[in-house]
């Protein structure tokens, strides 16, 4: 694999992420990336499952406890600071591989951020009251009028939903906002994606005849 790809792993704490990272680092010439939203804080080592001293020492590990735990750390600013790790890692002529198990941190890093700011809870909440009494029709409707460009589905109550409190907490439209957000850093067509999924305790697998 050249360094211009990726491998992007994903999965719950404790499904043999960090293992499998690092024998493909091992094997690869990688450089091992976190994408776990706990395991950037310095002091949540053993709790968030964070890789050991012996296994950092094997490979570079890059964004693993560089924060600290008092601090409110941001996808935006994970996206921020991954960007650079990235372009040191294909300059180096390392394949990058990035672990974690957020779902949030994949999809900024693959498809980019919306710059849309936090919705106030009072905003949000007498947006889903009316929901509730109004119908989503009837919010569909508004959105219709107030934003004609919107493409949501008349019945996608969630979308409406977040459309109508976009509008009303910033008189600006969805679609404006995402014009405005941060753009991908990794094209998602160039890397190869590994989803860990461990068996739970007691389930069985069904096998082929």
């Amino acid at each position: 694999m050249s360094a211009g790809k990726a491998v992007l792993i994903a999965g719950p704490t404790a499904s043999g992420k960090s293992a499998l990272a690092l024998a493909l680092a091992e094997e690869l010439g990688g450089t091992i990336i976190n994408a776990d939203s706990m395991q950037v804080y310095g002091d949540l080592r053993v709790i968030t499952a964070r890789p050991t001293a012996q296994e950092e020492s094997r490979a570079p590990h890059r964004l693993y406890g560089h924060v600290d735990a008092a601090e409110n750390y941001s996808v935006g600013r994970w996206l921020a600071d991954v960007r650079p790790v990235l372009d040191e890692t294909r300059a180096a002529g390392r394949v990058p591989i990035l672990t974690g198990g957020t779902g949030l941190y994949f999809k900024a890093l693959t498809r980019g951020l919306s710059a849309v700011p936090p919705i106030a809870d009072d905003i949000r909440a007498r947006v889903r009251a009316r929901m509730e009494t109004e119908g989503v029709a009837a919010l569909h409707a508004e959105l219709m009028r107030r934003d004609p460009s919107a493409q949501i589905k008349p019945g996608d109550r969630t979308r409406v939903a977040r459309a109508l409190e976009v509008l009303d907490a910033t008189g600006r439209s969805l679609a404006d906002w995402h014009r405005e957000g941060l753009p991908p850093v990794l094209d998602a067509s160039t890397a190869a994606k590994i989803f860990l999924a461990p068996e739970r305790a007691g389930s069985t697998r069904c096998c082929p005849p």
